[in-house]
């Protein structure tokens, strides 16, 4: 096959596969949503009840008042309308009010989002900058000192959740350091300093797992790599063995690593919940679990929509970079 007839048939391999992906990902957000909606549904209590009782759970109310409240929410319609209400407001942006703060929805996550998104590139950054190097390290000393403390290391952080290390950190600079970092939110933009101060450790914590696991999976592929034919013949060559790892090794090998880490996109984003509330960053982790101790519902189907859309986001991209990255791929 020629070069030009390859480069032909795979555009059009690679415009099948983005469309079959495409396919799969809006019945899957679908089917997502049918989920979040039933599970809301489930849970105990009685939504009107609750916010009439108040904070307290004492205060005075008539049954009267608990229809009329359902009737001015909606929970008194059929199933099948709220949902259909539900995902038009969400194909429309128009997500209703919160039962508790009585402000649109859409306001509170659009002030929430970017105070989660630079949380989650901070992680993402530190994550790579700390867990490809020692992947790449543990694996050109394999069987050695090195490679059996930072396989052990790996080991601790798959071992450990993002909560009890965020606890730690703070204990650890508190007790060892007398000093405990900043609590709250100041934007990069407004302040570089603060800002910094107040995400990396939470970034650390929050990253600790997923450099675990990046650091285990770029060390085993490189190491079968490295056994491949034609990193023997740039051996052969006589090219230094710098060389041969950095530049013939290391991007073959880092290809399924960019599958795991949209695979571990769910799992950050879902450990910011804890996170952000441990730091005390106003961001959607923490916005979601106060929804969820309010009986919030809309609030709550609207966080976790975020979640599952960030997610699966995450993955069609991560899908579609390795597609284009490797065209020996098969689309099938």
């Amino acid at each position: 096959m020629t070069a030009p007839t390859f480069f032909l048939y795979h555009e059009r391999t690679m415009s099948k596969y983005i469309i079959r992906r495409l396919f799969l990902f809006f019945p899957t957000l679908i089917g997502a949503s049918l989920f979040i909606f039933a599970l809301i549904r489930i849970m105990p209590g009685d939504v009107a009840t609750i916010i009439l009782a108040g904070p307290s759970g004492d205060a005075n109310f008539t049954e009267e008042d608990v229809v009329m409240l359902r009737e001015r929410l909606g929970l008194d319609r059929p199933l099948p309308i709220q949902y259909l209400d539900w995902v038009w407001g969400l194909v429309t942006m128009d997500l209703g009010n919160s039962y508790v703060l009585d402000r649109p929805i859409a306001g509170e996550i659009k002030r929430q989002f970017p105070v989660s998104l630079e949380l989650g590139f901070f992680t993402i950054l530190i994550t790579w900058l700390i867990a490809v190097p020692i992947g790449i390290i543990a694996a050109v000393k394999q069987d050695g000192l090195t490679d059996y403390i930072l396989r052990g290391i790996a080991i601790l952080g798959l071992a450990m959740p993002s909560f009890f290390v965020g606890l730690l950190v703070i204990m650890g600079l508190s007790i060892t350091f007398n000093w405990i970092p900043p609590l709250g939110f100041v934007h990069l933009w407004e302040d570089p300093a603060v800002s910094l101060q107040q995400l990396l450790f939470p970034a650390l914590a929050l990253g600790f797992s997923v450099n675990g696991t990046l650091l285990r999976m770029t060390r085993t592929q490189l190491l079968e790599t490295l056994r491949d034919d034609y990193v023997r013949t740039a051996r052969a060559k006589g090219l230094s063995e710098r060389v041969v790892v950095m530049r013939h090794a290391v991007r073959n090998a880092l290809l399924p690593v960019v599958t795991i880490a949209g695979a571990q996109m769910g799992l950050l984003f879902s450990g910011t919940i804890v996170i952000e509330n441990i730091f005390n960053i106003p961001g959607i982790g923490r916005g979601v679990l106060d929804a969820a101790f309010n009986r919030d519902l809309p609030m709550v189907q609207a966080y976790l929509t975020y979640f599952v859309l960030v997610s699966l986001s995450a993955n069609l991209l991560v899908d579609l970079t390795y597609a284009w990255l490797d065209p020996r791929i098969r689309y099938s």
